[in-house]
């Protein structure tokens, strides 16, 4: 009657191991897990847990246990495994059925063993070496092959010395505990092939998200590092949050689940750069479409500089030597000095900044009245409204019509996100990516949301997008701000109402911007950082 409890008992341990083993997401702990199930079951004194090489055709030792020697290798462990591994087949591509575990990885069977030292038909000599140097009796063995659904092998588990559950006494591994453990097996077998399916999906997954990223980046090489920076600062005020014990975001808390939730949405959140014009992301200089119109400039200088040479020689006559031209020639050359100085000023223009003084902008407008006579013979304008609009861009290179299909990229990328199909734990993605470009006080776009309309994810990467652009050194038309200019305009965001408050106190506080700077910035960048100079920075808490 106490076996039947007994054996009752361990089925009912095994059922709850089964529904454990579905539960484990972690590989490693998967592996920690069935070994440690499987030696509990059958009270075995040592375990190991190999898994198969299919491209070298050998059994890895991942996990080794001995309690009785102490021996804790791999797994959840620091301690490395140093044995080499087992050997499926020798040089000659012979199958190895000299060792016990290649055996049963090859043949499928399960090999129960009660005594070692008595046994015949298989090499026992590294095992009686071990026991020689270390003082152990190694006896009973219970060697399971793991193979999953398609009866592909996945791992080879062995158990070692079964203890009398009332005495300690090393006994043999029994009919019930081999039974046991092969069904364990199946269902170790199964979660970890689950497992393992998953995680090959999901690192497809992420190898779409980064090829969609590299076909952006390669469209723009002043945007080239924009989509792998964005993710990480994301990822690291996140973590911020969650660590912090002061303010309001105290409580705030990611589970693995949530983070990499955010790590897709941070990795996908400019996905809709895809289909903007590359002659509008890449736009170097405020004439560039397919080229650089500045050169039709330089030939229109050009020629009202040979208008200006043919009107004084007209007037003198060709007479270069005559006092009474000389005014004639000092006229001339004061205009064709005044024409390489407004040529000088458009090439200078045509560079982009971040702030274009309005007396700037009105002398490009002064030069837009120049005339000149096109190949047509028509008398025109020396710039045409389109280039004025271009070459009076107040910031950056360009106009507001190109930026606002800049701008449609979020648009694009909400549109794309949303027609995706996404599982439970990444539902939240397109809300994510959606919202970093909106502003606390309702200013931003593409929707006008307000910080309370936003989750807080979502206003984790609008920092994380704002920042990374204000030190990023690869614009076409600015370098990279130091780290204190960039807090400060980070400071006067929060004070304006474009940024949320209390994540930026936790970017300083914790100093996620330093750990950023480490990772991404020159030594160049990197200032002094003085925090009573910030605008907007909470010390008090």
């Amino acid at each position: 009657m106490s076996s039947t409890h007994n054996l009752i008992g361990r089925l009912k341990e095994l059922n709850e191991i089964g529904i454990a083993l579905s539960q484990q997401h972690d590989i490693s702990s998967l592996l920690e897990m069935i070994l440690e199930a499987s030696r509990r079951i059958t009270h075995a004194d040592a375990g190991t847990l190999y898994l198969y090489d299919p491209e070298r055709r050998v059994l890895c030792f991942e996990i080794v246990r001995t309690d009785s020697l102490n021996i804790v290798m791999g797994g959840a462990s620091d301690v490395p495994i140093t044995f080499y591994p087992i050997q499926l087949y020798d040089a000659a591509g012979e199958p190895n059925h000299a060792m016990v575990v290649s055996h049963a990885a090859l043949s499928g069977e399960t090999v129960n063993i009660p005594d070692a030292y008595a046994a015949h038909g298989f090499d026992f000599s590294g095992t009686k070496s071990f026991d020689l140097k270390t003082g152990y009796h190694s006896r009973s063995f219970l060697t399971v092959p793991m193979s999953n659904h398609e009866g592909e092998l996945i791992g080879v588990l062995q158990l070692i010395n079964a203890q009398d559950r009332d005495g300690g006494k090393i006994v043999a591994f029994s009919a019930d505990d081999q039974q046991l453990v092969e069904s364990l097996a199946s269902q170790a077998a199964i979660a970890l092939t689950n497992r393992r399916l998953i995680k090959q999906m999901e690192e497809l997954f992420e190898s779409f998200i980064q090829l969609i990223n590299t076909a952006i980046d390669d469209k723009s090489p002043y945007t080239g590092g924009h989509c792998a920076r964005v993710p990480v600062l994301t990822m690291m005020l996140a973590d911020a949050v969650t660590r912090t014990r002061q303010g309001p975001l105290k409580d705030f808390v990611l589970t693995e689940d949530d983070r990499y939730e955010l790590k897709i949405a941070g990795l996908l959140h400019d996905c809709g750069k895809i289909t903007t014009p590359v002659h509008v992301v890449d736009k170097p200089t405020k004439l560039h479409t397919l080229f650089d119109r500045i050169g039709l400039l330089d030939t229109r200088f050009e020629i009202l500089k040979r208008d200006a040479e043919i009107a004084m020689l007209r007037k003198t006559g060709c007479r270069m030597q005559d006092a009474e031209d000389a005014e004639i020639r000092a006229e001339y050359e004061a205009r064709i000095r005044q024409l390489d100085e407004d040529r000088e000023f458009l090439h200078q223009c045509n560079l982009g900044a971040e702030r274009m003084a309005d007396s700037a902008q009105q002398r490009v407008r002064d030069i837009a009245r120049y005339q000149w006579r096109e190949s047509t013979g028509k008398i025109c304008d020396f710039l045409s409204s389109d280039e004025v609009e271009n070459l009076t861009i107040t910031s950056g290179t360009l106009t507001p019509s190109e930026r606002q299909i800049i701008n449609r990229h979020i648009e694009i990328t909400i549109k794309m996100l949303e027609s995706l199909p996404w599982p439970k734990h990444l539902k939240n993605v397109p809300e994510y990516a959606a919202g970093h470009h909106e502003r606390m006080d309702g200013g931003g776009y593409p929707r006008g949301l307000t910080r309370e309309q936003m989750p807080l994810q979502a206003r984790i990467m609008g920092i994380a997008d704002i920042f990374e652009a204000l030190t990023a050194g690869d614009r076409p038309y600015k370098t990279g701000k130091t780290l204190s200019e960039s807090l400060i305009i980070l400071g006067k965001f929060k004070l304006g109402g474009h940024i949320d408050p209390d994540l930026f106190d936790v970017f300083v506080r914790e100093k996620v911007y330093l750990e950023y700077a480490r990772q991404f910035m020159p030594p160049g960048q990197i200032d002094e950082v003085d925090l009573n100079l910030i605008p907007g920075v909470n010390l008090d808490e």
